[in-house]
């Protein structure tokens, strides 16, 4: 019997791994956290196909992948995402100036609607990112 663990597994470990670093563990934890049945399903599913699959893929930096999302869920509309992926691209080293400059070219190819609710979210994130910042000064060089 090999003691490695399969693709899946390896592929579900880095996921979470890469998942927890970008999002943070409570946001992580708290996703995760249902035990129904379609939670169960779906976050594993999830975390292996996204995270470890598109994630730990090194072609791009996470913090490219993170101006993508940015961009894609702006877009899209889908602000739950485009607030926790904010967050994210802050962690993966995206300034407030590269922000400013994804958010106008998301009001520019996704529309004015799209730009000022991308505004109102990108916003409050930058604000709570900075105070936390604050409270916590040694978190700022990770």
């Amino acid at each position: 019997m090999s003691a490695e663990p399969s693709e899946s597994a390896r592929l579900l470990n880095a996921g979470m791994e890469v998942r927890r670093q970008v999002l943070g563990s409570e946001y992580v934890d708290a996703a995760t956290a249902p035990d129904d049945a379609m939670t169960c399903a779906f976050q594993p599913f999830m975390t292996t196909y996204c995270w470890g699959e598109v994630w730990t893929d090194e072609s791009l930096s996470r913090r490219d992948r993170s101006l993508l999302v940015l961009a894609m869920t702006a877009a899209l509309g889908r602000v739950s995402e485009l607030e926790i992926h904010t967050l994210g691209a802050l962690r993966n080293g995206v300034s407030e100036d590269e922000l400013l400059a994804v958010l106008k070219q998301i009001t520019v190819y996704a529309g004015v609607p799209a730009g000022v609710s991308a505004l109102k979210i990108m916003r409050g994130v930058i604000a709570n990112h900075r105070g936390h910042l604050e409270r916590h000064p040694e978190k700022e060089a990770q």
